[in-house]
């Protein structure tokens, strides 16, 4: 099969947003750091665009209808990342560890 039809299929760009959802979720699951659970987080948003883009230019009958929900993930990641690096900083802060285990030690 050559590469350019391969690229016009919609099930290799499921294939990838799967991928990365679930190393989003593996992440999730299997990361004790704070910032690695972070990167997870973005993986799943990563996913999730990958997948609205897909659908857009493949199935959308409104060619921009995928492209807003994506640059709507786009401002969640990025808020969701600034907002998260600041707990993360405030958390070394007062704990010098970025543990999830040690979160444990802030209930009032």
């Amino acid at each position: 099969m050559p590469l350019l039809t391969l690229y016009d299929q919609l099930t290799v760009y499921l294939v990838i947003a799967a991928l990365l959802f679930g190393m989003g979720v593996y992440g999730l699951i299997t990361r004790r750091t704070l910032i690695g659970m972070l990167i997870a987080a973005e993986l799943l948003l990563a996913g999730a665009s990958i997948n609205f883009m897909a659908f857009n230019r493949f199935t959308a009958p409104d060619p921009a209808l995928g492209q807003i929900f994506t640059l709507f993930i786009m401002a969640i990641a990025a808020a969701e990342a600034a907002i998260g690096l600041s707990i993360v900083v405030a958390f070394y802060r007062h704990l010098k560890s970025i543990e999830t285990a040690d979160a444990a030690h802030l209930k009032g």
